[in-house]
């Protein structure tokens, strides 16, 4: 009897969550995370994963990249896919159109607290990357590098190999970021080795407290973690919502994929929750999440033929 009444309640769960998937408002907005989740291992958008985007907007889907990344960083990879949604960059800090530069918002780095957050960062031995101009394509600005800093070194040679001809107006080296600071920058990040970074994020949270806010993103198997300080009230969950209320969207007409820890308020967000299988451990506990392939696998592809063109197919 108790065995009869155990199937018969999985089967009244099936029917409910059958029920739930068909009547679930459809997806009208796509935000993906770049590093770790759109990019596979290499840095590169694969041809599926390309293809898969193509058909989502090709259902009427809007695509929106969301990004700890810097926005000049982030704007050739929303331009190769042709999208026309405001990119949210600088993990919500900056959001701007790829192809005019419209600004749609900016929450600038207070003044006093990108000073504090110098300060400390000295303190501790660590070089500061300052990212600016909100109004342009962005400038990364910096005073020294420590070439024993391998991660943080090796980030400046990126940056100016990605900007080619334009790297000498991306990437400004001045005498000092104290003198350089006489106004609020966009935000204010350091780079190193795993141990280091979460050193440093550490030391940030105790001395600065809420005057700022600090996403940590880490990549273990790489032995590379990023610290990124921005205004206290932004994140990747903000800048969604303000792309969402944009078009008039409601969250539930939102699908979000990612895989770090600065994914987080972003997922949390979205109707529609989607982590790579290689995502860091604690966004596995997510309430609701769904888990698609790895990066290296095409797992944004998967997760956009299941919950897009499936569903548009239903």
């Amino acid at each position: 009897m108790r065995q009869l009444v155990g199937r018969a309640t999985a089967r009244k769960a099936e029917r409910a969550n059958a029920n739930a998937e068909r009547y679930r408002m459809p997806i009208r907005l796509l935000a993906l995370d770049l590093d770790g989740t759109l990019l596979d291992s290499r840095g590169h958008v694969s041809e599926r994963n390309r293809r898969a985007v193509a058909a989502a907007r090709a259902h009427g889907v809007r695509v929106a990249v969301v990004t700890g990344r810097r926005f000049r960083d982030a704007r050739p990879i929303a331009l190769e896919l042709g999208l026309d949604v405001p990119l949210v960059a600088h993990n919500g800090a900056l959001t701007k159109h790829a192809r005019t530069l419209e600004t749609v918002s900016v929450s600038h780095l207070p003044l006093a607290a990108a000073r504090a957050t110098l300060r400390v960062a000295r303190a501790h031995g660590a070089d500061a990357l300052v990212s600016d101009d909100a109004e342009g394509a962005g400038v990364l600005v910096y005073d020294h590098i420590d070439e024993a800093d391998r991660p943080l070194a090796e980030y400046i040679r990126w940056s100016r190999r990605i900007h080619g001809e334009e790297a000498a107006r991306a990437i400004i080296q001045v005498e000092s970021l104290e003198a350089y600071l006489d106004h609020a920058p966009v935000h204010i990040t350091f780079s190193g080795t795993q141990a280091r970074a979460e050193r440093l994020a550490a030391a940030l949270d105790s001395e600065l407290g809420g005057s700022v806010r600090l996403m940590a993103t880490i990549y273990p198997q790489l032995d590379f973690g990023l610290v990124d300080v921005i205004h206290p009230d932004v994140s990747k969950g903000t800048g969604l919502k303000a792309v969402a209320d944009e078009y008039n969207l409601a969250p539930d007409e939102v699908m979000a994929v990612g895989d770090n820890h600065n994914d987080r308020e972003m997922l949390e967000y979205a109707g529609t929750r989607v982590i790579v299988r290689n995502a860091e451990p604690a966004l596995h506990d997510l309430e609701g999440v769904h888990v698609t392939a790895s990066n290296d696998e095409d797992g944004v592809a998967d997760a956009i033929e299941k919950f897009i063109l499936r569903a548009e197919a239903r």
